[in-house]
């Protein structure tokens, strides 16, 4: 492989990384391309390791060498500050992450989020270990304009939505609106690893995705998650698209998103594990502020692009509205935008996405047919009595 160099042309060391929660849907992308391009190693720490299988086996790959899978759970696993001792840096993406969760198990969440990950951080600022923290767009909350009038000019004004690490307030809703305990205890470990980097040196870089989207996402019900769970919304969708049902649009799909694609937002990574001079402290919002519509037109091009994917035609009726207590359960709330600022990015890594909505739509809606579409029709054939 040849020598790899950094945004100041100095040669790039192969280095050792501890990536907790490598099984997950970031994680198997950030491992396919640590393996693919670059000569660094892995120790990928994991309750599962299905999304990551095809990295693992057989052990001829030409990186087998470069990556070990330890079958862990933080949670209450001696092994962690041993992996992270030997590693140069560690990546901690494990995560409840999922907004069904956030109020109908906002215990789970909290622990999940900032409980765990407390050893994580103790871990790496007692053994002068760097740390990249994944966070989420969520610590923003609403934005300034949610609270103006409906009718206020200053809703348009950037100034007023556009979400910007270093200046944006984190405004969440009252505390039994418990779908704020995942941005609570997410904004509560930003707190204490910037502290640890104030107070102890701790060298450290956080990561605030802004719905990052591509195969290998979250779950189908009852194929590979659990028939009750609830995803993410292109998993939703996604969903709903393979059995053919309409569409839910929680409170109308009035709520605007950006959307990036996942292997945009990994060369983002890969910069910030590579140029740690310029990554260090910083705190990046990863988003693509050009793919931004509202969840319904979201659900209306989804439809589309899966049309064209499937060649099955659409249903007559592609949408239903529900509420959010029908479909999240009491105290549930929302964010109204969620439009990332990219200056810091900009400057610091030179990172701009280049995937659109529609393009990255088509890869992950190609992904799901490939790979669901059979499984849900024998999963939905009733067995003949006997």
């Amino acid at each position: 492989m040849a020598t790899r160099m950094d945004l100041d042309g100095r040669p790039i060391k192969p280095i050792t990384i501890c990536m907790i929660g490598a099984g997950g849907f970031i994680g198997s992308h950030l491992c396919e391309k640590l393996m693919a391009e670059t000569p660094h190693k892995v120790f990928a720490l994991d309750v599962y390791n299905d999304k990551i299988k095809h990295l693992l086996e057989p052990d001829t790959l030409p990186w087998a060498d470069r990556i070990q899978f330890h079958r862990l759970n933080i949670k209450h696993d001696s092994r962690l500050e041993g992996l992270i001792k030997m590693a140069d840096l560690t990546i901690n993406l494990a995560a409840i992450c999922t907004p069904a969760d956030y109020n109908t198990r906002p215990l789970d969440t909290i622990y999940s989020n900032f409980i765990d990950a407390l050893p994580v951080v103790k871990y790496c600022s007692e053994n002068n270990k760097r740390l990249i923290h994944f966070s989420t767009c969520e610590v923003y909350g609403k934005t300034i304009g949610s609270f103006l009038p409906k009718d206020s000019p200053l809703r348009q004004d950037p100034a007023y939505y556009v979400l910007k690490e270093d200046t944006s307030p984190c405004i969440f809703g009252s505390i039994e609106k418990q779908r704020w305990s995942y941005a609570c205890a997410k904004q509560l470990i930003e707190r204490l690893i910037y502290a640890e980097g104030a107070e102890n040196g701790l060298e450290f870089t956080i990561v605030r995705p802004f719905n990052w989207i591509g195969p290998r996402m979250d779950f189908i019900p009852g194929i590979d998650g659990p028939s009750e769970g609830v995803p993410r919304v292109l998993a939703c969708f996604s969903n709903n698209l393979l059995r053919r049902e309409p569409l839910k649009l929680v409170d109308g799909g009035q709520s605007q998103r950006t959307f990036v694609y996942i292997k945009d937002a990994i060369e983002a990574v890969l910069l910030m594990i590579e140029n740690p001079d310029r990554a260090n402290g910083q705190i990046f919002n990863v988003g693509n502020p050009n793919n931004e519509v509202t969840v319904r037109q979201l659900a209306e091009m989804m439809t589309e692009v899966y049309t064209k994917v499937s060649g099955e035609p659409v249903l007559q009726v592609p949408t239903i509205d529900v509420s959010s207590k029908e479909f999240y359960g009491e105290g549930y709330d929302d964010s109204d935008k969620r439009i990332p600022d990219m200056t810091i990015i900009n400057r610091q890594l030179g990172w701009n996405p280049k995937t659109s909505l529609w393009d990255l739509l088509e890869s992950t809606l190609t992904y799901q047919h490939r790979t669901y579409a059979e499984a849900i029709k024998k999963s939905m054939v009733k067995p003949i009595a006997s």
